[in-house]
């Protein structure tokens, strides 16, 4: 047997039975503490609210458990099992240009997840999120997002692939560096015209209504300097109960999004503050600091790429009798989440570092009960667990704990 599959598979079993320990450890945690409210949300949260935070992250948690079974049986087929060599020998068979066949491979390798996929959204979306009174989503909004969001694979996605695999074949032994070039300028594409262009193929984006709640966010905005496209208030009530705040883009050409379920819940001194708290991520730089990770992140992981592509184990490993540098590309974007997983707790440490950060700026520009009352509705009102597993928190959790950032802030974060 190759190394490189024995070392695939242990990598396989490792990850797939950390996740399981973890997912059982975070399960159990749950349940031992469902029966009491932790006197930090004693006078805030309800036993009732308590008890059905804890049963929604015990379905949530048990059914990524079954999820985690089926998209392993699905990666050893698609690798050991001779998927992927199947279906790069049955595009073969046409006798197209390598550049076109790769990319048939590709687009076709990823409709068929697609669909693989959408079964398992309706499954979430129409029973879980459902059976806790989240799902606001009509059967026909589900389809049409479905069918908007493979029209966008294709549309962007099609000439985004193109363009790479044309490069890994005739930009010599650097492609991989070109191919980096290209990356960042997509990805600050992405982030330019996704406010304006994209998020609205799904969602309905209004002004904020004039008030004493856009003239604080506008002062708020102003004496730090966030330059912005304008203040706006999303439909989020179309598909889900859960509230959120965002901004997006770079430049002047950020937005600041709050969806409509935030506002319903939360009051003005309580919105401020979670918009201060978005706004602390501007201040610190931490949108810029992703990006330097994820592109240096992504700088190395395509240089890996440029060596494995031209080792003739890589493709005996996964059954594929003919390289070709569309499947060394296929191949690494599967095998990679197996390995990576492993770096899960350093990267969930540096966002919830980056989460702290926000918080502690957020107490400056705004009142710090109004923002820990405001996390607390939020936590009631999506049904987070107060009570996670901390080694589960670690490894999954881009956010601290809810009771170590709510201790966090009464201490003056």
């Amino acid at each position: 047997m190759n190394e490189l599959t024995v070392v695939f598979l242990l990598a396989v079993v490792a990850s797939v039975g950390l996740q399981w320990w973890l997912a059982q450890r975070h399960i159990k945690t749950v349940q031992a503490h469902q029966y009491q409210v932790p006197a930090l949300f004693a006078e805030k949260i309800s036993l009732a609210e308590h008890q059905k935070a804890a049963t929604y992250t015990q379905v949530k948690t048990r059914f990524a458990q079954k999820m985690l079974l089926l998209e392993t049986g699905i990666l050893l087929v698609w690798t050991l099992g001779g998927g992927l060599a199947w279906l790069d020998q049955s595009w073969r068979t046409l006798a197209w240009s390598p550049l076109w066949t790769g990319v048939a491979v590709i687009m076709s390798f990823m409709l068929i997840s697609s669909l693989l996929d959408i079964p398992l959204s309706w499954y979430r979306t129409f029973r879980i999120e459902s059976m806790f009174g989240f799902n606001r989503m009509s059967i026909s909004t589900f389809i049409g997002d479905t069918l908007k969001g493979l029209g966008l694979s294709l549309v962007i996605g099609l000439p985004l692939l193109t363009l790479v695999l044309w490069l890994m074949e005739v930009a010599g032994a650097f492609w991989w560096l070109w191919v980096w070039l290209v990356w960042l300028g997509f990805t600050f594409l992405m982030l330019l015209i996704y406010p304006t262009f994209i998020a609205p193929l799904f969602n309905k984006f209004k002004p904020l209504e004039d008030g004493e709640l856009k003239q604080r966010i506008s002062q708020l905005l102003q004496r730090n300097g966030f330059a912005n496209d304008g203040i706006f208030v999303m439909d989020g009530s179309k598909r889900s109960g859960h509230g959120n705040a965002y901004f997006t883009g770079l430049g002047k050409h950020k937005r600041i999004v709050f969806f409509d379920t935030l506002l319903e819940g939360l009051n003005t001194d309580e919105v401020e503050a979670v918009l201060a708290h978005e706004v602390g991520h501007f201040k610190h730089n931490h949108i810029h600091k992703r990006l330097v990770w994820m592109g240096l992140l992504m700088l190395g992981s395509l240089a890996l790429l440029g060596w494995l592509m031209q080792q003739a184990f890589f493709y005996q490993a996964f059954q594929i009798a003919d390289a070709s540098t569309y499947m060394a590309l296929l191949l690494f974007m599967l095998i990679m989440p197996v390995f990576t997983f492993f770096l899960s707790p350093l990267m969930a440490w540096a966002a919830r570092k980056h989460e702290f950060e926000a918080d502690s700026f957020a107490t400056q520009q705004a009142q710090s009960e109004a923002l820990v009352h405001a996390l607390v509705k939020l936590y009631r009102e999506n049904a987070n667990t107060l009570t996670p597993d901390p080694l589960y928190s670690a490894f999954y959790d881009s956010h601290p704990p809810a009771p170590v950032r709510i201790a966090h802030l009464n201490m003056g974060a």
